[in-house]
Formats: C-alpha cells, structure tokens, sequence
C-alpha cells in the first residue's frame, strides 16, 4: 500500500497485472486505497506465487487445512497442502490448534508455496492447552506472542479477532442469540476477557501490531468474531458494535500505511 501510494510499481505488482490481465495503471490506485490486497511476508523463505485478492479480481480459492486438539497428523495435513498446490488453490490456511503449532505451520509453509494464512489465537489458545491444561489460563503476552510467531515465520496474512471489546463481551448473555458464537477465535477472546476482565489484547495493542504487521508487510483479516450462526441473530447489536470497531481499526490501519 505504501508504495503504491507512492505510485510505485513492485514486482509483485507486476505479477498480479500480468495474471490478472488488467494494466498497472488500474491496479496500482486501488492498491493505494486498499480494495485490492496482495499478502506476500517479505521474510517468506522460498519464492510463492502472489495474488492479488480484491475488487475487480477473479475470484479467489482459498483451502483450510490443519490439525485439531482430537487429531494430529503432520503427514496428512502436508499431503492435503500438495493437493492444494496441485489443483491451484490460490491460498492456504493453516487452522490447526493442537499439538506443536509451531512445527505444523512451518512444515506446511515449505510445503505449499502459495499465499498463506493463520489464526495466532488458536495458537495461543493451544499454549493454554498444552502448558496450563486450560485454555484461558494464557496472558495478555501470549496473545501477542501468539502473533509476532506466526508472521515471523513468513505467514502471509493473519485472521486477528480484533473488534469484539470487553463491553461487548458482557453484553453477549443479555443478548442471547439463537446461535450464540459461532467464531472459536471469538468465544476463546470473549471467555477470556470475561474470566479477567481485561481488554482484548488485540484491541488494546492495535497499533503495536500495525508496527509489527509493517515491518514483516503482514496482511490483516479483521476476523468478524460475532458474526450470526442464525439469520435470527443477523445484526444484532453484538455484530453491528463489533463491525463499527473493526471499521474503525481499519482506518486506523489505512492512515500508517498497512494494508
């Protein structure tokens, strides 16, 4: 994005246009206003094939893949990530929770050299697990940790469970949806700041992760932890208070330059 507003033209860039079939004159502006996203780590140890995701686009396959806490099986999860690659999955997300999280996202990584992402809660969530034998039993630190691991190790674009507030939080019983929360990333946050009371890590410490997120050129998905598991609960308030924060962190995102 920084660079586009610039009007300069990056390789990856290039690609997109070349892949695309549209003209660098058209992309570049809509990069430089972020309706066009092109993740790409640039500390990804081994070349991938970037693309751009956004308006105007062709449409993009996406494949999720990892293990569980009931289920950990590297071999299979690597196997599922070549089929991927094979069959031209443009993304790939590692999902897995359980056992060594670590080990699963940089194996699989190497495996598949296309664009890919995570969600560092799970893995901060799976530190509970394994250390403590309760998931809430983690810090305000392991939920950053969690994050700078993951973009250290090259993923491209990370799902960060940022606009659900400790406000929100205790609003959620009062509410009470018909599907209640469907998003883990949002219940394992909500639960947690609920037990503490204490703001959401990845609310209160946006802007540190903006820094981190510029420096490694990390693509943010503002996950949506509230979205409706029944059309009765769409636009409750719990979804709408949530989308204006995440509206609001995006904009905030925009203005230091970070896609």
């Amino acid at each position: 994005m920084s660079a586009a507003r610039r009007g300069i033209a990056t390789e990856e860039m290039k690609t997109v246009a070349k892949d695309e079939d549209v003209t660098l004159d058209w992309l570049i502006p809509k990069i430089a206003t972020g309706s066009i996203i092109i993740p790409h780590n640039n500390v990804r140890p081994q070349k991938i094939h970037v693309v751009g995701i956004g308006k105007g686009m062709k449409t993009k396959v996406n494949v999720n893949i990892g293990n569980s806490t009931l289920n950990q099986n590297l071999d299979e999860e690597v196997n599922k990530a070549k089929v991927a690659v094979k069959y031209h999955s443009d993304t790939i997300m590692d999902l897995s929770d359980g056992g060594d999280v670590g080990l699963f996202r940089r194996t699989l990584l190497e495996a598949a050299p296309i664009t890919f992402g995570t969600v560092p809660v799970y893995e901060a969530y799976n530190y509970g697990v394994e250390k403590h034998k309760n998931p809430l039993d983690i810090t305000e630190d392991d939920f950053l940790n969690a994050f700078e691991r993951n973009i250290k190790d090259g993923v491209d674009y990370t799902t960060i469970h940022s606009g659900i507030t400790k406000d929100i939080a205790k609003r959620i019983l009062a509410v009470k949806r018909h599907g209640g929360i469907v998003s883990k990333g949002g219940t394992i946050t909500a639960a947690w700041m609920l037990k503490y009371d204490k703001e959401n890590p990845y609310y209160e410490h946006f802007d540190y992760l903006i820094e981190l997120a510029r420096q490694y050129d990390v693509t943010f998905s503002l996950g949506d932890a509230l979205r409706p598991g029944s059309i009765l609960d769409s636009h409750d308030e719990l979804q709408v208070q949530e989308m204006i924060n995440i509206s609001r962190l995006t904009k905030r995102a925009h203005e230091k330059d970070v896609r």
